[in-house]
């Protein structure tokens, strides 16, 4: 049996551009173009230019000889060290206040930090303070001065696959993300493999969403991840992944080519939407064992969490899932079989934020007349000596990580898979 499951709304024609892990020329890099008497220089005049520019830029930091990972009842945690972020401005905010740039493209955190962070000078422009309504311009260089306490991650190694001169294949661990981005730098896989395999750069060919588990393919030179990426983009790599989701999934195949689109980049939110990317997912149950089932996926598309949405729209999300489960604030927002409008998905996106907890400390504390706390238990909780940050407890392993695995990556002439997970097997009671 074949059913196929579509929304009344006919997806639009997309193409979804993959990026690339490529250095930034200096044009995009907000730089000024160079005039054509600089552009007559002969090449070993600008060779030693270039050299010398990138000496100088601080996209090229290497901080990783520094890093001290501490590794406690299987998490994998970052001791804490001061760091400034620095970037190009980005078009988007352009002629906007810096406040309103902080606070609307970085959620992490709420209005009263960024506040703090501007007027004490923890936020600059170009090295420099600047007032909460400076209006970011061309060519600046926003800066972020932290205490920066990475978020713990898996402390379960990563299995090396497959390796030759040019290729390492990895089985990912679930609870650990790909590469550096938001409040993640060292902890990981790339910076973990850096130190571990002692290699100057990565290129990851294919992306695991943090929690998800799985193969892995990271070039060792970016012709090589270049490569993998023009046959993902052509579909000419077949990728099957297994999963456990709720309740008991249909037998046969299933097909989903409901359309996809991310609703919130910062919260990294994506579901169903009528004017979503076209995408599709075939899935066939493998098992059951009276409360769940064990489901292959086999992604046609590349969709961000494309499988975890097209199941819950189908009514089987993943059982553990922290994000498209049935057990969150907002999930009767995102209803089974449901397309969302624009102002559905914002009802989505503000109860997520609603529910979303920001980190604690000395920007939010709060006096009295008698200049005591006002809240006592703010005085009980733990804090960073060094920036004054409210320690958070541990997080629980089994809480890193969801049940979707990356098992099986095929293409012409070759073919990687890694073990199946415990909680796949027939046998595996939860």
């Amino acid at each position: 049996m074949s059913i196929v499951c579509s929304p009344n709304s006919s997806p639009k024609e997309s193409v979804e551009l993959k990026q690339q892990e490529i250095e930034i020329g200096p044009e995009s890099a907000g730089q000024k173009r160079k005039t054509d008497e600089e552009s007559a220089d002969q090449p070993d005049q600008k060779q030693r230019r270039v050299k010398k520019q990138r000496q100088k830029d601080f996209r090229d930091t290497n901080d990783l000889d520094s890093v001290e990972y501490v590794i406690e009842d299987g998490l994998r945690k970052v001791k804490p060290y001061f760091f400034e972020y620095r970037a190009y401005a980005k078009g988007r905010w352009m002629k906007r206040e810096i406040l309103n740039v902080f606070k609307e493209e970085f959620q992490d955190r709420d209005e009263t930090y960024y506040r703090h962070a501007i007027e004490t000078g923890l936020i600059t422009i170009n090295g420099e303070r600047v007032p909460l309504d400076y209006v970011i311009m061309n060519n600046d260089i926003l800066g972020h001065k932290i205490h920066r306490h990475e978020p713990i991650v898996t402390a379960e190694p990563i299995e090396i696959v497959h390796r030759d001169d040019d290729l390492i294949v990895i089985n990912k661990p679930g609870g650990i993300p790909v590469h550096p981005a938001g409040r993640y730098r060292h902890n990981t896989v790339i910076h973990v493999l850096r130190k571990e395999l002692n290699v100057p750069r990565l290129y990851p060919a294919n992306r695991l969403d943090r929690p998800t588990s799985g193969l892995m393919l990271i070039g060792l030179n970016s012709e090589r991840a270049r490569q993998f990426e023009s046959q993902m983009v052509q579909g000419k790599i077949q990728k099957e992944y297994v999963c456990r989701v709720v309740g008991e999934f249909p037998e046969g195949e299933i097909t989903c080519d409901a359309p996809i689109k991310t609703i919130s980049y910062k919260l990294s939110l994506n579901y169903v939407h009528q004017d979503g990317k076209e995408c599709k997912t075939v899935f066939e149950r493998l098992s059951y064992n009276g409360k769940t089932s064990v489901v292959r996926c086999r992604p046609k598309t590349g969709r961000t969490h494309q499988i975890r949405v097209h199941l819950r729209y189908l009514g089987y999300p993943i059982a553990n899932d922290p994000t498209y489960s049935d057990d969150q604030p907002w999930s009767p927002l995102m209803g089974y079989g449901q397309t969302l409008n624009d102002e559905q998905a914002n009802k989505v996106v503000q109860k997520v934020l609603e529910a979303s907890k920001f980190p604690e400390g000395m920007w939010n504390d709060t006096e009295d007349d008698d200049n005591t706390k006002t809240d006592a238990s703010k005085v009980a909780k733990p804090r960073c000596e060094e920036c004054g940050l409210v320690l958070s407890e541990d997080p629980k392993y089994r809480e890193l990580k969801i049940w979707l695995h990356a098992w099986r990556y095929a293409g012409d002439g070759w073919a990687y898979e890694t073990k199946i997970p415990d909680w796949a097997q027939e046998s595996f009671v939860e």
